[in-house]
């Protein structure tokens, strides 16, 4: 006998969830694709790409070759095909090390080769800095001290005072830095006279330790990869996803 066909009405398909692009062009040697996704929801899509790879550690060396704004222009394309809103170039110390004019002209490229809108992670800290009112904190870097020091005097241009930093030294591999070294670190700068604390570059691993942070110092731990993606997000009209983060919960209110 034939079998009956079935009486039973077919599932209807769900629908894809309607997405939002977000671009990223990174270092050559970015480790931490996961880590971004971590803050995005579902309705957002990233589409990453890197600068071509030039054999250089983590230096000073690197970061003014990745600073290059042609260069950045150049490999902001790779994204521009599949529209997203906003691209952000993920990078601390490449948009740091030429001071604020550099990092002007970093956003100045993205927005030049096609983005509708543009960040640096740089930016999107002294962007988050303002939305919470700091102007007095301590910073964590996994870089050697010369680059340590160039984040201090970015952020000395932006009228910020770092009242102490710690780094590790690092010139390769800092996506392997565990958790406990970075925590360490930031439990090492912190005092009553830091209002906030900046863990710097987007290679090294943090979501999993902000909330905590947070909660044992209650004062607000930024981080390069949150603060890139939540800046990038809210450019694009959402909101970044991360649970207990203080940065991702505060509203934008205007100055008295």
């Amino acid at each position: 006998m034939s079998a009956r066909p079935s009486t039973h009405p077919m599932p209807a398909a769900v629908p894809p969830v309607l997405q939002t692009g977000v671009g990223v062009v990174a270092p050559y040697d970015f480790a931490l694709d996961r880590e971004l996704w971590r803050w995005v929801p579902d309705d957002v899509s990233l589409h990453v790409t890197r600068t071509p790879y030039a054999p250089m550690a983590a230096t000073v060396e690197m970061a003014l070759h990745i600073s290059d704004p042609e260069l950045i222009a150049r490999t902001t394309y790779n994204v521009l095909p599949v529209g997203p809103l906003v691209v952000a170039y993920a990078c601390t110390f490449g948009s740091f090390v030429g001071g604020l004019p550099g990092e002007q002209a970093l956003v100045d490229a993205m927005v030049g080769a096609g983005a509708p809108a543009a960040v640096t992670t740089s930016g999107a800290l002294l962007l988050a800095l303002r939305r919470l009112r700091v102007s007095r904190i301590a910073t964590v870097t996994p870089y050697t001290n010369d680059l340590t020091a160039g984040l201090t005097a970015f952020l000395g241009q932006a009228g910020i005072q770092v009242m102490a930093t710690a780094g590790l030294g690092l010139i390769a591999q800092i996506w392997a830095v565990p958790y406990e070294t970075t925590v360490e670190l930031v439990r090492s700068v912190d005092s009553d006279a830091v209002e906030a604390i900046f863990i710097s570059c987007t290679n090294l691993p943090t979501y999993d330790v902000i909330a905590g942070l947070e909660a044992t110092l209650d004062k607000p731990v930024l981080t390069a990869n949150q603060v890139t993606m939540w800046s990038a997000l809210e450019l694009a009209g959402h909101q970044a996803v991360g649970p207990g983060q203080r940065l991702l919960t505060t509203r934008c209110t205007s100055a008295r």
